[in-house]
């Protein structure tokens, strides 16, 4: 969830369309894009270096984009924040530490996608905020309107110079919560109000020309990592109730670390098996109660008392049953497709966020 939950480069402004390069023949684009999905020997043998991506980012200044975009550019790939507002963008990656970004506000957006072997849409209004009927309104469109967005300017580009991958963040949200019940990729969504966001969303996303382009649609679980998303918010409750659960705690919490997110999101990038709906959560997700008493561990706090509902509440409003009501979501797509998790276990993950504290 893009913001679900929840540096650096000189960057160029976007150039006038009149200094804009032409566009490369259909053959030769056609190669490249071959050339960027498949890993080719060179004439001595040697894998020959991976083909470089120019990758069209929206949501790039959030918690996973930011991330995301590191990750880019020390592969050497070219990348364009897609953004409403360049002055933001340029403060997160600023001009001085940022080669190789391009800053598009949303009137030059069009001419980025078409430059672009890929894009990635992480756009959304976080949901881990205290929700009234303005804000739920305001995460559901900030969604669509985005995704919409994004799939006409990819559909209407020349097919000789339409992305040939777009990866489109949605959320585990879609499956609605139980405390029995497990999902994948091939459950049924839920009817609650979140799932009815999620289904809207994707249904946008499926709208792409698929006969052009693969899309991946990566259902997020929780984020963890130490700048954002649930978690940023849940440290500072826990260490103020001496790290209990949060809630009954006995709610499934399908988790999963940052950075093997970024590395799900890359991989589904340059891999043509990664198609369709894949999940993107840990193989082990765990009841709260159990993340709580693994937090507890590693930031040297007991884990005794719990963290009670009203106290969620009244930080989270009605968006705190993104952490009081789970599910239990499963990555078979990515297990079946060999991904490899850096941190397959939350204990893991938290010792590795807990070191950068």
């Amino acid at each position: 969830m893009g913001g679900v939950a929840h540096h650096h480069l000189n960057l160029l402004l976007l150039p006038h369309p009149a200094k804009l390069k032409p566009p490369t023949s259909s053959s030769t684009r056609t190669a490249a894009r071959r050339g960027a999905l498949c890993c080719s020997l060179s004439t001595d043998g040697q894998p020959a270096a991976a083909p470089t991506m120019t990758v069209s980012i929206t949501g790039a200044t959030g918690f996973v984009g930011r991330r995301l975009v590191q990750k880019l550019l020390s592969e050497d790939h070219k990348v364009c924040v897609l953004t409403r507002s360049a002055s933001k963008a340029t403060s997160v990656f600023p001009a001085s530490t940022c080669p190789g970004i391009t800053i598009a506000e949303q009137g030059d957006w069009d001419k980025c996608i078409q430059g672009s072997t890929a894009v990635v849409n992480l756009a959304g209004m976080p949901i881990s905020t205290r929700w009234s009927p303005e804000i739920k309104r305001e995460i559901k469109e900030s969604r669509i309107n985005v995704t919409s967005k994004v799939v006409n300017y990819i559909n209407n580009a020349r097919a000789d110079a339409r992305p040939s991958v777009f990866v489109s963040a949605t959320a585990i949200g879609f499956y609605g919560t139980s405390e029995i019940s497990s999902f994948d990729e091939s459950s049924p969504s839920g009817n609650d109000y979140l799932a009815e966001v999620c289904r809207e969303w994707e249904a946008r996303a499926w709208q792409v020309n698929q006969e052009d382009v693969r899309l991946v649609l990566l259902r997020i679980g929780v984020v963890l990592g130490k700048d954002g998303g649930a978690l940023a918010k849940m440290i500072p409750l826990f260490m103020m109730f001496a790290g209990g659960p949060l809630g009954t705690g006995r709610q499934w919490f399908s988790w999963i670390h940052l950075d093997d997110l970024v590395d799900l999101i890359y991989e589904s990038l340059k891999n043509p098996a990664y198609k369709g709906v894949i999940n993107g959560t840990a193989p082990n997700p765990v009841r709260l109660s159990e993340m709580c008493e693994r937090l507890g561990r590693v930031v040297g706090r007991p884990s005794w008392l719990p963290v009670p509902e009203f106290a969620l509440k009244a930080v989270l409003g009605e968006g705190a049953s993104v952490v009081l009501e789970g599910q239990k979501v499963l990555p078979a797509k990515a297990k079946q497709l060999g991904f490899s998790y850096r941190y397959p276990y939350v204990q893991d993950a938290l010792r590795a966020i807990a070191r950068d504290l």
